[in-house]
């Protein structure tokens, strides 16, 4: 069973789990998922398939949730590449070598990064988050993905053109990429402060009003998806290639701001091989 497909994203089951996908992508040669909060081992704060070493729930726990997850893409736990997120601008180009990075133990990985980038197939990225948007970016021309978070500071910092920048070393072209941005806090939710509005200001100028509006307490509302699809639409992204599945945390997906603690979801993804051969 699947639902509102006709607004750019379906639930699925996909390996014995819930998750969120595009639609768009299935056309091309890549795997790609949003987890749910559904279909792991965690307890309590973290039930159930939490993917977060660094939340405090049981590592065992965790491992078998990534493992979960990877299945749920037809990979294995050794296939993932995870960066140290530092609600920052950089992006990291990562390659077979990097296999493993992150996936089994709470380490930097990869290293400090919030969006990785790969065009090699069988590689699968990930990218954590809790009210945080995710977001997908796939190059069909190039055959190269890149997964992204996106928080405020991230957003604000123009951690999508970071992200482009380093698919663009592999070869692409703003105006191939097609874009998944997923479940984040919704905006009448995600009231913010005077540091948050100004760094809006500073990066959207004259377009700020898109992204934040006075809620009459003397805070803001910041829209984080209207945010990152400007930002990609900016880059030379299509409008029409940009799918978001506006999908508020803290039902199906975790949101740190509901519960603390709280568990993580993430975007998943990795290429096939454009040839069928094996990865």
């Amino acid at each position: 069973m699947t639902t509102r497909a006709a607004i750019g994203y379906e639930l699925r089951e996909r390996g014995g789990l819930r998750v969120l996908a595009w639609p768009a992508f299935d056309r091309y040669p890549v795997d790609a998922l949003v987890t749910t909060r559904h279909g792991g081992v965690s307890a309590g704060d973290y039930a159930t398939l939490n993917l977060s070493f660094g939340v405090g729930d049981r590592p065992e726990d965790v491992l078998e949730n990534r493992r979960r997850a990877a299945a749920a893409l037809g990979a294995g736990l050794g296939d993932f590449v995870f960066g140290k997120q530092v609600h920052g601008a950089v992006a990291r180009v990562v390659t077979r070598a990097d296999r493993g990075a992150g996936a089994a133990v709470a380490d930097a990985g990869a290293g400090e990064a919030d969006a990785l980038v790969t065009s090699d197939p069988g590689t699968v990225l990930g990218a954590l988050v809790a009210d945080c948007v995710p977001i997908l970016l796939y190059d069909p021309r190039a055959h190269v993905i890149a997964c992204v978070h996106a928080g405020w500071r991230g957003t604000a910092a123009r951690v999508t053109d970071a992200a482009l920048a380093a698919m663009a070393s592999l070869g692409t072209r703003p105006g191939d990429v097609i874009a998944g941005i997923g479940p984040a806090i919704a905006p009448d939710r995600y009231q913010v402060g005077e540091e948050v509005a100004q760094a809006v200001r500073e990066c959207f100028g004259e377009r700020a009003s898109l992204v934040i509006r006075p809620d009459g307490t003397g805070r803001w509302l910041c829209d984080l998806w209207s945010a990152n699809r400007l930002l990609l639409s900016e880059a030379g992204v299509a409008d029409d290639r940009i799918h978001v599945a506006t999908v508020p945390t803290g039902a199906d997906f975790f949101s740190n701001r509901a519960a603390r603690p709280c568990g993580r979801f993430g975007v998943l993804a990795r290429l096939r091989p454009r040839d069928g051969g094996a990865a």
